[in-house]
């Protein structure tokens, strides 16, 4: 462990494997620890009896739920939209090779009590259940001028400049009902909030052009695809890139104590008694405790169950994303559900999860209208875990954190935190302009 390295990066989440990665193949020398004897820190997968022994405390699940080793039940269940950022982070690294992709059945959104499909296109638009008459009409206007825009094409435009019109300016233009407004803004172009509204509304229209776009790629009932086996494929599969390029993947380090500096800057990673040297040190907050402040508390629960979730059209996986404002609250709740059919489960067997921002101490109220949602479930875990930003200064200590993950089932939000410590620890900008069709062999073999 004597030797120098350009970067030593602590934990093997998502975000710190997708970055280990990036950098591996940038050239750089990279040495990976963690604490932990299995891949994934807090994104990890667990099979059965490790989910028992988590939540319950002991290591003997009912023997009615199936094989243990059928269960890859991931910690932090995301979807993946199929032209978004991080398709393109995998193709850029060629990680795509070590995965199989399966398209998610569906994406809905919770509406007055319902659950309806998302429509993405003026066509859908028309056909939804979702909107009146005339209400369709205004939306599918809408919905056509948002895919007929073009940053490159003025005519596009409508005499808008949509880097200073707001999103709300641009709605209110179409006469939108804020059910609509919901149910775009949330479920479309997966805002988490309505702060988007009074932000310039190229963000917006983007975001709903990556979701239409995404949908037509694969002609799914949804714009996600999810990895066979669950996201437990993914840590993996950065890690044996690395590993290709030179990258050291050390598991079950105790301790892993950075070391700094009389300036105070990061220098090396002690474990065991053995120093690893290093310039820069990439961590989740775990590592730097002293170095992150809690923003918030992320409330979940994950079920097991033997059906599909109703008025899904028995899709076997699927998002259903409620809008703060249909249930009184500040922040969106999510519902994820996969099944056997992504070999996450025993054939027959359904893992939902319900999460959202905690707005309060007690997650069995705060959740109940979103598994309200799921009808009978077979067992029930109930979690929470805190919420934490960096409050370093990079340029000074030379640690780069990750902010902790948050509840929403889709992984914009993250990978856009990838993004910008990549850009932090090498002062690049990472081009992702990448044939996207390299991702679709794995999804069309399904």
């Amino acid at each position: 462990m004597d030797e120098e390295y350009d970067v030593i990066v602590l934990g093997t989440g998502l975000k710190e494997c997708i970055l280990s990665g990036l950098l591996s193949v940038d050239g750089l020398k990279v040495l990976h620890m963690d604490r932990n004897d299995y891949y994934g820190g807090e994104s990890t997968s667990l099979n059965l009896t490790q989910l028992w022994k988590r939540f319950k405390g002991s290591d003997q699940p009912p023997e009615q739920l199936g094989s243990t080793r059928e269960f890859n039940v991931d910690m932090i269940p995301k979807f993946m939209m199929a032209n978004g950022t991080l398709v393109r982070v995998l193709i850029h690294t060629d990680v795509t090779k070590y995965l199989n992709f399966k398209v998610v059945d569906g994406s809905f959104v919770y509406n007055k009590g319902k659950i309806y499909k998302v429509p993405a296109t003026d066509v859908e638009a028309l056909k939804s259940s979702l909107m009146g008459l005339f209400e369709k009409r205004r939306a599918r206007k809408f919905f056509i001028y948002v895919q007929d825009y073009e940053d490159s094409d003025p005519k596009s435009h409508e005499g808008m400049d949509l880097n200073k019109v707001t999103a709300r300016e641009l709605i209110s233009k179409y006469g939108l009902e804020d059910d609509t407004i919901d149910f775009i803004g949330h479920a479309l172009a997966l805002h988490n909030d309505d702060s988007y509204l009074d932000k310039p509304a190229m963000e917006f229209v983007k975001r709903m052009k990556l979701y239409a776009e995404s949908l037509a790629r694969f002609q799914g009932g949804s714009p996600y695809i999810y990895p066979l086996y669950g996201l437990g494929e993914l840590p993996q599969a950065f890690a044996r890139l690395s590993a290709v390029y030179g990258g050291t993947y050390m598991l079950n380090k105790p301790e892993c104590k950075v070391e700094f500096d009389n300036s105070g800057k990061a220098i090396g990673v002690t474990s065991e008694g053995e120093t690893a040297k290093c310039k820069k040190v990439v961590c989740d907050p775990s590592y730097l405790p002293g170095k992150v402040k809690k923003v918030g508390k992320v409330s979940r629960a994950i079920c097991i169950m033997s059906h599909p979730i109703p008025d899904t059209n028995d899709s076997h996986s699927v998002q259903v994303i409620l809008p703060q404002k249909q249930l009184g609250r500040k922040s969106d709740m999510y519902l994820f559900c996969c099944s056997y059919s992504h070999n996450v489960a025993p054939k027959g067997k359904y893992i939902a999860f319900v999460s959202t921002e905690a707005e309060t101490d007690n997650p069995e109220v705060e959740l109940k209208p979103g598994i309200d949602l799921l009808g009978p479930v077979d067992e029930i875990f109930y979690d929470t875990y805190d919420r934490f930003v960096p409050v370093n200064d990079h340029e000074a200590d030379n640690c780069f954190i990750s902010t902790s993950y948050d509840a929403t089932t889709h992984f914009e939000s993250t990978v856009q935190d990838v993004i910008a410590m990549y850009s932090k620890i090498t002062g690049k900008v990472l081009d992702l302009s990448v044939d996207l069709s390299a991702a679709s062999a794995a999804a069309d073999q399904n």
